[in-house]
This record gives C-alpha cells, structure tokens and sequence, in this order.
C-alpha cells in the first residue's frame, strides 16, 4: 500500500516547479508550464493550492449604470482556504489589470492561497507587504472598467498557453508556474517526491567530488 501523502501545507514546501515541469513531461504532458512571461510580485514567495478561474475580456460595454465587477466579487468572495485565483486574460496584454490591492486583501481574509495571472497587477507594493503570492504577467496602474470584464468564472481557461481547470492543483515560484491537472495530481506529487530524494542524493554525491556521468549512471538524475 502506498504511504499517504504529506499534508498540503507540508507538499507546498516540499514541492517546486522545475520537479514537478520534469514529472508532467515524462508523463507525456509537456505543456503544463505557463509561458515566462508570468513572474512573481515577490521572488521569495511560493504558491501552491487548488485552481479557481475567472476569464476576462477587453472592450467590454460600457453601460455607465452596470456593475462590472459583479463576477469578479463574487469569485473572490466564494475563495474557500487554500485556492487560488486563476485570471485568463489573454495575455500579454498592456490594458487589463483585473487585480490589486483590495482584491488581495479580500483574497487574505478568506485563506486564499494566492492569485496568478495572465493580465496586470496593480497595487504592487501594498502587495508585497502584505505578503500574499500574486504572479502576473506585467505590472500596470490600470483600472478594468471600460477596458475589460470578467466574462466567465469557475469554468475551464486558457493562461499563458496552459489549460486550467477548476480543482486543479496549481504552484508557483521562482522558477515560474506550473498546473496539475487534478486527475494526474497523486501520481505526479509521488513521482515529484521521488525525484526530490534522487536529486537530494544526486548531489550530496557531486558536492563531495562524484562526476555527473556516474552519478547520472546510478540515480539517472540531472
């Protein structure tokens, strides 16, 4: 019987994306990485929970009286601990900035696990000080309001060239940001930890004076 895995909390710090990039590829799903273009706020921070998605659009109408922000604050409001907010806006783009300072706030309060998207940020160094992990695709002072609207939540999008789906596994760092599909997750996080611990090996091996040819040729880590 395979053991359990660790607790999410304990797997999100465990984990990182160039392990799990390498596990999805030899498992045949080698487009799981967002595009470079996606960075974080913060280096220093990680990201790592469930997708929950909300797909922008630009030029959206621009009826003065209509609240375009209602399926945006209902996303955010529905953020149960440990999700993330996954916003498509086709990016890159130089007009839609769907989140910010008070949208993160909110996002705090409710035991988000952190926000990613394609479109802009705003609001960066509040951001930061407060802490929570938001990856974007720029960094821009514009409001959404007569530039774009979410269009779409809790449904299946397209980030930065990777498919994201609601309950999806989701992490970010450094290195960039990398989706799970839920269906594959088990599998990939085992097969993740085993490499962590051949890679652990591999290197305690090289820093005490191994080639990589033989260490490669024993553990098959590189």
């Amino acid at each position: 019987m395979q053991a359990n895995l660790p607790p999410t909390a304990e797997l999100g710090r465990m984990l990182y994306t160039p392990v799990l990039s390498d596990v999805l590829d030899a498992m045949g799903l080698m487009h799981q990485a967002l595009r470079p273009f996606v960075r974080p706020l913060d280096e220093a921070l990680t990201l790592f929970g469930r997708v929950r998605t909300g797909r922008f659009v630009p030029e959206a109408a621009r009826d003065a009286g209509r609240n375009v922000y209602v399926l945006e604050m209902e996303l955010i409001d529905a953020l149960r601990p440990g999700e993330v907010a996954v916003l498509a806006c086709d990016g890159p783009t130089e007009l839609i900035a769907p989140w910010g300072e008070l949208l993160s706030t909110a996002a705090v309060a409710r035991g988000s696990a952190g926000c990613v998207t394609d479109g802009l940020v705003r609001d960066v160094a509040r951001i930061r000080d407060m802490r929570f992990p938001v990856f974007a695709g720029g960094i821009g002072p514009l409001d959404t309001r007569g530039r774009a609207e979410m269009v779409e939540k809790d449904a299946p999008v397209t980030i930065a060239g990777v498919t994201a789906v609601p309950g999806d596994w989701i992490m970010g760092d450094v290195d960039g940001v990398v989706i799970v599909p839920q269906d594959r997750a088990e599998d990939v996080f085992r097969a993740a930890l085993a490499k962590i611990a051949a890679e652990d090996r591999t290197r305690d091996e090289l820093a005490a004076g191994a080639s990589l040819r033989e260490v490669f040729a024993r553990h098959g880590v590189l």
